[in-house]
């Protein structure tokens, strides 16, 4: 009797081990098929530029006209795509470049530790390899901002002017941390590690739904190339430290045309949430947001800042004619320095 229950135990497992390894198969060839489909339906928007080490970098340059033009994303999955509402505004004017960051979108990825070193150093080689000359004005949204920064602390001499979006600032955790605590998904690091058997893929409807100001097909392209941009949202957000850490000592950005842009709609119910920190709390932290932005449009002598009352912290998307009108108006500063 013993026996015959050890046989049945032993063949119960064999079979659910069976149905596991076909589940993982099935998967693995779904994401692979979904990868396929993914670069067959939504090819790269612009170029792909090769920086050596046998890596691209997707990059988008429309117009003519100079000063050059660079938008940096946020933390965010969307790469390039995070300006598609500014980009042609601006392109309308002048040269306007948008890129997707290592690993996003369209973008190879890179073996090297993520942050504002390496994206320094990827969009610096992205621009010189495609040909992109400065001087450049440099618009950078939230991590972004200061990745932008950081590009100015190591290549100075080729950036004329900057816009910061809802910027990062270098102490904003060490300031805000008395209100909430830092806290990221396991269930996110679930799904990355479970991406290559088609669990984010399958998923990314529901992670990712359409907001108001995005198409359809820009979604499709997000969502197609979303198991890929998740792992590398996810390790930037723990490189995050590292990367405010890097620009903490580089606050002098001399007579540069600045603009600082400040989300100030009050946080919603489900930002609330996210921080864990209730309205009252949410009214003192956008306050400490807003001191830091007046910080760091004192980092220039010609910075200015100013308060976006109807737009969340996504500012290029959700008000992107008031982006638009602030690059331009940085552009105009240069071309009347330059003459």
């Amino acid at each position: 009797m013993r026996t015959s229950r050890h046989s049945t135990l032993r063949t119960g497992l064999a079979a659910v081990a069976a149905i596991v390894v076909a589940a993982a198969l099935a998967g693995a060839a779904y994401e692979q098929i979904g990868r396929y489909r993914a670069a067959r339906d939504f090819p790269a928007p612009g170029k792909m530029i090769d920086i050596g080490g046998g890596r691209r970098i997707q990059l988008d340059c429309r117009g003519t006209g100079a000063p050059t033009v660079v938008f940096e994303a946020g933390l965010s999955v969307d790469g390039s795509l995070s300006w598609s509402a500014v980009q042609p505004k601006v392109a309308a004017h002048t040269r306007a470049c948008a890129y997707s960051r290592a690993g996003l979108m369209w973008s190879d990825p890179s073996n090297a530790p993520p942050g504002a070193r390496q994206a320094v150093r990827d969009l610096r080689a992205a621009l010189a390899n495609a040909g992109e000359r400065g001087p450049f004005v440099l618009v950078g949204q939230s991590l972004g901002g200061l990745y932008s920064v950081g590009f100015t602390r190591d290549f100075g001499a080729e950036v004329a002017g900057l816009v910061l979006v809802d910027p990062s600032h270098p102490e904003q955790v060490e300031r805000v941390a008395h209100f909430m605590t830092e806290s990221r998904s396991m269930r996110s690091r679930i799904g990355v590690a479970f991406a290559p058997f088609g669990v984010l893929r399958a998923a990314a409807p529901a992670l990712l739904p359409q907001p108001p100001h995005r198409s359809a097909h820009e979604m499709q392209a997000i969502r197609a190339f979303a198991p890929k941009s998740l792992r590398t949202q996810l390790a930037e957000s723990d490189a995050t430290d590292a990367s405010l850490a890097d620009v903490k000592g580089f606050r002098d950005l001399g007579d540069r045309p600045l603009v600082v842009l400040t989300a100030m709609a009050p946080y919603t119910a489900a930002e609330l949430r996210g921080m864990k920190i209730t309205s009252e709390q949410g009214r003192q932290v956008q306050a400490i947001w807003k001191q830091m932005h007046e910080e760091m449009a004192a980092w220039s002598s010609r910075g200015s800042h100013l308060l976006v009352a109807d737009a969340g912290h996504d500012i290029q998307l959700d008000r992107p004619q008031v982006v638009a009108d602030a690059v331009l108006s940085v552009v105009d500063a240069v071309r009347s320095n330059s003459r």
